[in-house]
């Protein structure tokens, strides 16, 4: 047979037999030990044609064909190198690791490596085990991959044993792998352990500040993150892309606006504005602290640069702003464009009709995410629907929905129907909900409060009772309301009844003064909703402390007349501070954006954009 010899391998290989995907290479003849010269030519080869899976494949089989046998360690720790730099599926070096009798540590690494950045990184931990019961002495590359393959699993335990396993090999003082450690332990929920390592850490880099604001960041510690990026520019270490995407999760977390705009201004003046991870994380900050005009504007100048992840942070943005149907048009343009939405830009669409009553249209969008986009529901999808029920007041349909559901139900969906059943006074059902929770969580406090307060609405005061008994004797604590602003590159907290501040009796003083005035224009505090059987005139003023409008007394004290105030709240507000701090809009003359724990309201000139439907 004569054919015209390629350049580097041939195309045609008639003895050799292999599959395109992930089986190596085999040989119909006996292989014999090839001289030094072949074994040298084949790595060049291979080396300088590294350029596709396939033509490594053929590489490979040129290299049997010339006598270099499959378990020859010096070309197999040279294939699987390229194969796992090139991202290819993992069984194939896998099966070629498999037939070298000695692989030396720079495979083994190799395949750690491997399964680390692959998207199953469960074998990297198998293959260390194996490393070790053959008596493979690691290096200092060995730990870094193992660690990034146990922060993608989550594995904290095993991390634990790595850990003491790199202590006892003297591996530790290593900046790269205590970056890993500090790494690992944040990805894992450990932000402590991973501040631990990064304080006894005596030489710090750029990863490492990252790894532990980002841990701090991702683990709802948003104020230790804001004080650790204060510590970094202390020691003049610049910021990158990673450094802005933790300190703008955290901004919008606080909602220190004022913050994240700095923030934005150091992106332009950098260049980080085009990146594209940091535009992102810049958008939903500005949705996240109600700034809707930013993030709408911030979006249109991304232009042709934005993703589906953009869209679906204006989308989102927009829902729980109350603007849900321009959340819905910009889904309707982002079809226009031959977009595809993810199942996150679902769940927006779904909140954005359950938070403004839409019942019909958000059962139609969520049989078109099945049945168009063949999205399978995921539970966030489910609970989007019960809560949109929910609130709509159909509560018996909400609890029909739940029972039929093709998935288990979960404690968020069962506390979503109690907190339906406690809104529009559903005992019956909100008993049988809080008996799923028992099962479930038994010890959230949440679940205990919403049946609390749905006793008292009823004004069965010894069932109110019975539930707080319950809760001293099984050691639950009430999660305390708080409420955040931002002033003078600070943030502010207040709780109820809160007289720490500094400037306590100032506050105190506004706070009688808001009341006069609110009464002037008709206010009568809403009672009804504090639930104790308490006097009415006790009532009233355990309302008037409330933390929100100790933070709205706070900010009219501190700020020009007519510029905007932010608070963030962590939980519901309640109906009378809605009333009030519709009314507090109008006589001050403020825009105030509240954001409490499920949504914004935008109070203005006596109204609010939830149009008193959250």
């Amino acid at each position: 047979m004569h054919s015209k010899q390629p350049s580097v391998f041939p195309t045609f290989i008639p003895t050799l037999n292999y599959d395109p995907n992930c089986t190596p290479p085999t040989s119909t003849f006996t292989q014999e030990t090839p001289k030094p010269y072949i074994l040298k030519k084949c790595i060049a080869i291979l080396l300088s044609c590294a350029s596709s899976k396939y033509k490594l494949k053929q590489i490979h089989a040129f290299s049997i064909r010339h006598g270099v046998p499959l378990n020859n360690p010096d070309m197999g720790k040279h294939l699987i190198f390229t194969l796992v730099s090139l991202s290819s599926p993992m069984c194939y070096p896998h099966q070629i690791f498999n037939r070298i009798q000695v692989p030396n540590v720079f495979t083994w690494n190799t395949m750690i490596r491997g399964y680390a950045e692959s998207e199953n990184p469960r074998p990297a931990i198998e293959i260390h085990h194996k490393m070790q019961l053959n008596s493979i002495e690691p290096d200092t590359h060995t730990y870094p991959f193992l660690l990034k393959a146990i922060a993608k699993l989550l594995a904290v335990r095993e991390g634990e044993r790595v850990h003491s396993v790199v202590v006892k090999n003297g591996f530790e003082s290593l900046v790269f792998v205590q970056n890993t450690l500090v790494h690992m332990y944040a990805a894992c929920g450990r932000a402590e352990s991973a501040h631990k390592l990064f304080v006894l850490m005596p030489d710090r880099n750029l990863v490492t500040w990252n790894s532990v604001i980002n841990g701090f960041a991702l683990n709802g510690k948003p104020s230790e993150t804001l004080r650790l990026y204060w510590e970094m520019g202390l020691e003049d270490v610049e910021p990158d892309g990673f450094t802005v995407v933790s300190l703008l999760t955290a901004c919008a977390e606080l909602g220190a606006l004022a913050l994240g705009r700095r923030t934005h201004v150091y992106m332009l003046k950098v260049g980080l504005a085009e990146n594209l991870h940091a535009g992102n994380a810049l958008l939903d900050l500005y949705a996240k602290c109600g700034n809707i005009r930013e993030a709408k504007k911030l979006f249109d100048d991304m232009g042709e640069e934005r993703s589906v992840v953009s869209w679906t942070s204006l989308i989102v943005g927009l829902a729980v702003n109350g603007f849900g149907k321009e959340a819905l048009e910009l889904f309707k343009e982002l079809e226009r464009r031959g977009l595809v939405p993810s199942e996150i830009t679902f769940v927006g669409v779904l909140y954005a009709c359950s938070h403004c009553g839409m019942v019909d249209e958000g059962f139609a969008y969520f049989e078109r995410m099945k049945e168009e986009f063949g999205i399978v529901p995921k539970i966030e999808h489910y609970g989007c629907m019960v809560d949109l029920l929910g609130r709509a007041g159909l509560v018996k349909r909400a609890f029909e929905y739940v029972q039929n559901m093709p998935l288990q139900p979960n404690a968020v969906i069962w506390r979503t129907l109690l907190g339906a059943c406690t809104m529009h006074g559903h005992l019956g059902l909100g008993e049988v909900a809080r008996a799923e929770l028992l099962g479930l969580e038994p010890k959230h406090s949440g679940d205990f409060v919403l049946l609390s307060n749905l006793y008292a609405s009823e004004r069965r005061w010894s069932d109110v009772q019975k539930v707080r008994n319950t809760m001293l004797k099984e050691g639950v604590r009430k999660v305390p309301g708080h409420s955040l602003v931002e002033l003078g590159n600070r943030v502010h907290e207040f709780v109820m009844g809160d007289r720490t501040h500094t400037q306590s009796d100032d506050i105190y003083a506004m706070l009688e003064e808001i009341t006069k005035l609110l009464r002037l224009e008709g206010y009568v505090p809403h009672t009804t909703n504090v639930l104790a059987d308490i006097e009415e005139e006790e009532k009233e003023t355990a309302l008037s402390y409330h933390s929100e409008k100790i933070a709205i007394a706070f900010m009219l004290i501190n700020t020009p007349p007519g510029s905007p105030i932010r608070v963030v709240k962590n939980l519901r507000v309640c109906a009378d501070c809605h009333l009030a701090i519709k009314l507090i809009s109008k006589v001050f003359a403020r825009e105030i954006v509240v954001r409490d724990r499920s949504r914004f309201h935008h109070f203005r000139d006596g109204s609010c954009s939830c149009r008193d439907y959250w």
